[in-house]
């Protein structure tokens, strides 16, 4: 006998290793490489047709309204119908296209929102850090207050993340301003090119932002 008689099992145990491990980075492809985690141009169809554009630029809603968890936690969180029947209780309260809302309020339900910014799991992202030290929505975001159904215009990848860290003098602007998505230093390009560059570098300093590229800052 020149092996062993467990070597028999050795070529089963090494297919099922093989085939586990095939369907391990198969489902992991399919799960992370899709356009919902990582690519420009996701754009879903939610269960009830909000536009950003009329609350948010028309009727000058302020992002943080809504999204009122922003400034003090990691998430952003989603309006409850609630919030929504603040104002439609007598704004289009017979709409149609408000039922949802309507039976969301009423039985205290969630609206089943898709949702369409998500960083991998093994990514940690802080809203609030970012938001309470000058990084404005539109920098992840892009303008979603003239978007009348929300989609995703930035790669989210981990270069896009880097590009800020590394140089966030040049994203950074006021705090009060941080929500106003069509804000800019100046409507001259080149002088709002250079008040970025100086004006960021000022603000950098006053708020201590700490430009962290340790891998631990975003994967812990």
């Amino acid at each position: 006998m020149i092996f062993p008689k467990w070597t028999n099992w050795l070529p089963l145990a090494l297919g099922l290793g093989a085939a586990l491990t095939g369907g391990a980075v198969t489902a992991g492809v399919t799960y992370y490489f899709t356009p919902k985690y990582y690519r420009a141009g996701y754009q879903p169809v939610q269960p009830v047709p909000f536009s950003h554009r009329i609350h948010a630029e028309q009727l000058g809603v302020d992002c943080r309204y809504c999204h009122n968890g922003v400034e003090k936690s990691w998430f952003s969180n989603l309006p409850g119908a609630s919030t929504c029947m603040n104002c439609h209780s007598t704004v289009l309260k017979d709409d149609p296209r408000l039922a949802l809302v309507r039976e969301s309020a009423t039985n205290n339900t969630p609206i089943p929102w898709v949702q369409i910014h998500r960083t991998p799991d093994y990514v940690y992202f802080n809203h609030s850090v970012h938001v309470t030290r000058g990084i404005s929505c539109v920098e992840c975001h892009g303008r979603v207050d003239q978007m009348d159904e929300v989609r995703e215009v930035k790669s989210l990848s981990m270069s896009f993340c880097l590009d800020c860290h590394r140089d966030p003098a040049a994203y950074i602007r006021p705090t009060g301003k941080v929500t106003d998505l069509g804000w800019q230093w100046s409507t001259n390009a080149v002088k709002n090119s250079e008040m970025q560059e100086v004006e960021g570098k000022k603000l950098v300093e006053h708020m201590r932002v700490e430009s962290l590229q340790s891998c631990s800052a975003c994967h812990r």
